[in-house]
């Protein structure tokens, strides 16, 4: 004690090495007095939870986010393009103008529709999209994941594209035939009569969305036009853009160009409601694990106050031969800056290998315990998506260390304005 407030004396500069080896010293567990470090050992563990599971939380979220966004994009386009009260027959010549404004990737000529598909061995209600083969190949969602049959001669195959899911469900294969059923068929003199045809089964793609892999089939643009007797026209043009979140700088040059009789709606409308849930709910994911580290600093509040109470004689000593009072707060800072900061690196360390390798974590327990942890059928997923962002990795330590390092005021405080005669007049 003699030679740490020599030293004190001596040299009184701001984070003096004496006031470092001070610190880590009171962190170390000495007899009776070691319970001051086993709930640093504590807050050290919470705080490595709270961030371990902080950036865990974030990289799902933002998994989620992209997977889905890049299923539903990647299957429709950034801007929806029809006309207001007419038939689109002239969408030639309006998808080249569209295409000529700078960032537009692509412009695909879409018919859509409900139908009934049936097998033999059952029928489901789906979405029917005729597009022509290049602009399907242009859907990297579809031509990257075929998992039977080709895409090849689309066009003039005559054939239909579906999910790996309906092809489950009507237990066909490639080189199968379906058949599918619209309400609304030719006019006769006793009404409307459903339209009828059978087709091909030319290829069979897994997105890894069951929504869609259950509900969407493809089939030529030109066939699409025959069966919804829409000769010459389709129901809209969908745009691709490079960057989809630059729709909104770029809706008036898009207008101008689509002319004053085409509606264009993008993809932030058509999925505001699901964009918005996703945004609210990372947020408040955000603060309710971010209060899993709020009370793992409170540890520190707790073991430094303690700390403070059991070295009272030192701080005593401390002060009579020459350390000041921003020394000795100096001192229990470090204290507690010390645990906040070593937590908050094996939280990031913890966090972001188990965001890494997540999927592989699911799997392994999956095996583990014989039970499916990730339904596909209820997240719409066929794998756990995880997607790290180092922006947010920066902001949770960023936010983690400031804390730690609030956590330490108090205790800090505490510590330089005891009076050395009253701490030391019952010694």
């Amino acid at each position: 004690m003699r030679q740490q407030a020599r030293t004190a004396r001596g040299n009184t500069g701001a984070f003096a090495p004496f006031e470092w080896l001070l610190a880590f010293r009171y962190l170390r567990a000495r007899r009776k007095k070691g319970s001051v470090s086993v709930i640093a050992v504590f807050a050290v563990l919470g705080i490595t939870l709270g961030v371990a599971t902080l950036i865990i939380v974030l990289s799902v979220m933002n998994g989620f986010r992209k997977e889905l966004f890049d299923k539903i994009l990647g299957l429709n386009g950034h801007v929806i393009a029809r006309p207001i009260a007419r038939n689109f027959t002239d969408y030639p010549e309006t998808a080249e103008r569209l295409k000529a404004v700078p960032g537009v990737k692509s412009a695909l000529a879409v018919v859509e529709g409900q139908v009934m598909i049936s097998s033999q061995s059952g029928s489901s209600g789906i979405i029917v999209r005729g597009l022509q083969a290049q602009d399907l190949n242009a859907l990297s969602s579809i031509s990257g994941n075929i998992r039977y049959g080709t895409l090849e001669g689309f066009d003039e195959s005559g054939g239909i594209t579906i999910g790996t899911r309906l092809a489950n469900s009507l237990n066909v294969f490639v080189g199968g035939e379906v058949s599918i059923l619209a309400p609304r068929g030719a006019s006769t003199p006793f009404g409307t009569a459903p339209r009828v045809k059978r087709y091909p089964v030319k290829a069979i793609f897994e997105m890894g969305m069951s929504e869609y892999d259950n509900t969407i089939a493809f089939l030529p643009l030109k066939e699409a036009q025959s069966y919804f007797n829409l000769p010459g026209s389709v129901h809209v043009l969908e745009l691709v853009l490079h960057n989809p979140d630059a729709v909104d700088t770029m809706r008036g040059a898009l207008q101008d160009a689509a002319g004053p009789d085409i509606l264009l709606s993008d993809w932030r409308v058509r999925n505001a409601t699901f964009y918005n849930t996703l945004k609210v709910e990372r947020n408040v994911m955000f603060i309710i694990v971010m209060l899993i580290v709020v009370v793992a600093t409170l540890n520190i509040v707790s073991g430094l106050t303690m700390l403070v109470k059991n070295k009272g004689r030192d701080i005593a000593v401390l002060r009579t031969m020459g350390a000041t009072r921003g020394a000795i707060m100096r001192v229990f800072f470090i204290s507690g800056t010390s645990i906040g900061v070593l937590g908050t690196l094996l939280g990031v360390v913890l966090g972001v290998g188990i965001s890494t390798h997540l999927e592989d974590i699911r799997a392994f327990l999956s095996w583990v315990f014989s039970m499916r942890l990730f339904d596909p059928q209820v997240y719409f997923l066929s794998r756990l998506p995880s997607e790290l962002d180092p922006a947010e990795v920066a902001v949770v330590v960023a936010v983690s260390l400031l804390l730690s390092m609030g956590a330490t005021i108090y205790p800090a405080l505490q510590a330089a304005r005891l009076d050395p005669v009253e701490a030391l007049r019952y010694e």
